[in-house]
């Protein structure tokens, strides 16, 4: 059968896949309907499909063309949402670039990228002066007239069609996070971007009565994807301009919301500041540092039900999910433990895999460490303008991520460290990440990241870098006595450094920051 050329793909039954179809799909069948809140505005997706139409429209008459890169430095708000559909729907790659970054890590990007202009707001331009390309700066409101203004106008009907040539052309171009240095761009393309939403779509169980809050930044992994999930199933994306602990409350309350993502930070000044609960329960995806006994029970009384994941830039996002179903008798000790496993390959993601160093599956005993390993069509494309480093980690069909995890019994995979996270002192090995998950038990930490130190006498050992919640202040002595309990002697930190840690924009410890520091404070 395998041949025949009358089976062969022909333009009845083969369309290019691609997450634009998302859109066209709403503004058939429901155009009526909310799709999107920012402040007190709202539109449905008929309004939104013109305000995506007039982005296009504009772009076009930039000189943008198919294959070009169109930067946008914004925060979520309505046309960085549009900013996913336009630009593509030319034929251009789009570049969300991490609102944190300053003046010469944007250079660098955009340069790196080629980048034809960038759309920055009122918020973020100010960063850009010194841009060596064009650089429009938005409205803060609609119709306000402080900037270029996507709200009001006319657009060429050619730009509603929102069609691609190939599926496995680029989408979008995602710089890394920059936890390990200077950042990668990663190539997502039509296919993957597609195939990765419809795959959240049924992991997270959205549908047409889902009302999405954006506290997770949509330049991060285009927001896991979700900017084209949510529009998937016909939910409401519900836009906030900054990442508040009050606002978000507040906007839980009044939005109804159902739905959200965060970095554990995030959690943590909900948990340090909500006194009421939710008024519905709120599904909450994160990932990064496990969540300890503490945080779990807290945001259970607040009304969240928390969902571990782990994933990547290179890979669209989520990896595996860890979405348990709780027996209630179950001790909260016991939950937390479950929980703290990033459990199982999400539904689109084709393989997951950890292997030793010859590159065989580790036994799923829970204990033996292998890096975890993955292949499938939610992977990059590649690493823009780096052959060597895109060959580098996509040898032997899969992608080594560099992560360290073990797999247990039931096969869910529980992350260890980063490889180069693993302190090695007096010979013996162990986990940074052990060690930040004993500390974000004590009650005055907000959170905490652990670094190898040099030492003449153990070789490395552990260093504590601890950012105190509001009004605390922790003691060293009390910490060292807190640790002394719970940790064997070679993982004890040896010292902690207290103040505010540094983060991306989705609350990741920047590691290499600290491990600077480290370099500085041993050398004076």
């Amino acid at each position: 059968m395998f041949g025949e050329p009358y089976l062969a793909a022909c333009s009845a039954n083969f369309v290019p896949l691609t997450p634009l179809s998302f859109l066209r799909r709403a503004l058939e069948i429901h155009s009526d309907q909310p799709a999107l809140v920012w402040r007190d505005l709202r539109w449905n997706y008929r309004d939104f499909g013109n305000l995506v139409f007039r982005m296009a429209s504009w772009l076009k008459k930039q000189g943008v063309r198919p294959g070009d890169v169109v930067s946008v430095i914004l925060n979520n708000r309505p046309e960085m949402l549009a900013a996913h559909f336009a630009v593509p729907g030319i034929g251009a790659v789009l570049n969300t670039v991490n609102t944190r970054l300053n003046a010469a890590e944007i250079s660098y990007i955009l340069e790196h990228a080629g980048s034809r202009l960038m759309i920055a707001d009122g918020t973020t331009v100010g960063q850009l002066s010194d841009s060596s390309i064009p650089v429009f700066r938005l409205c803060d409101a609609p119709g306000d007239g402080t900037g270029l203004d996507f709200f009001y106008g006319q657009f060429d009907e050619q730009d509603t069609r929102l069609e691609v040539g190939e599926e496995t052309g680029p989408i979008s171009l995602n710089y890394t996070s920059g936890t390990t240095g200077n950042p990668k761009g990663v190539v997502y393309t039509h296919r993957g971007a597609y195939l990765n939403a419809l795959g959240n779509v049924i992991a997270a169980g959205f549908t047409s009565q889902t009302r999405y809050l954006w506290t997770l930044p949509m330049f991060h992994c285009n927001g896991w994807t979700h900017t084209w999930a949510v529009t998937a199933a016909g939910g409401v994306h519900v836009c906030l301009d900054k990442v508040d602990p009050q606002l978000i409350v507040d906007t839980i309350a009044c939005e109804q919301v159902t739905d959200m993502s965060c970095a554990p930070v995030v959690l943590y000044m909900l948990l340090d500041h909500m006194k009421e609960p939710a008024p519905g329960r709120v599904r909450v995806g994160t990932g990064g540092a496990a969540p300890t006994p503490t945080l779990l029970s807290g945001l259970e009384k607040l009304g969240f039900n928390l969902v571990h994941l782990y994933g990547l830039t290179e890979t669209y996002g989520p990896v595996t999910m860890n979405d348990p179903i709780f027996d209630p008798d179950l001790a909260l000790a016991e939950r937390s433990k479950i929980l703290a496993r990033q459990g199982f390959r999400h539904e689109t993601t084709g393989q997951v895999r950890v292997v030793d160093e010859l590159g065989t599956d580790v036994p799923c005993d829970g204990v033996t460490i292998g890096e975890v390993a993955v292949r499938g069509n939610t992977l990059m494309a590649g690493y823009f303008r780096d052959p060597d480093a895109t060959e580098a980690v996509l040898k032997d069909g899969y992608f080594r991520t560099g992560d360290l995890a073990v797999v247990h019994p039931d096969r869910a995979l529980e992350i260890q460290d980063r490889a180069k996270d693993i302190i090695i002192s007096g010979g013996e090995n162990f986990s940074s990440l052990e060690v930040e998950t004993i500390l974000h038990q004590h009650p005055d930490i907000l959170i905490a990241a652990v670094v190898a130190a040099p030492d003449p006498k153990w070789g490395e050992t552990a260093w504590a870098f601890v950012e105190a919640k509001n009004g605390r202040t922790p003691d060293p002595k009390s910490l060292e006595e807190f640790c002394r309990s719970r940790l064997a002697g070679f993982k004890r930190p040896r010292k902690f450094v207290f103040g505010t840690l540094p983060k991306t924009a989705t609350g990741k410890i920047q590691k290499f920051a600290l491990r600077d520091r480290v370099k500085e404070m041993a050398s004076e």
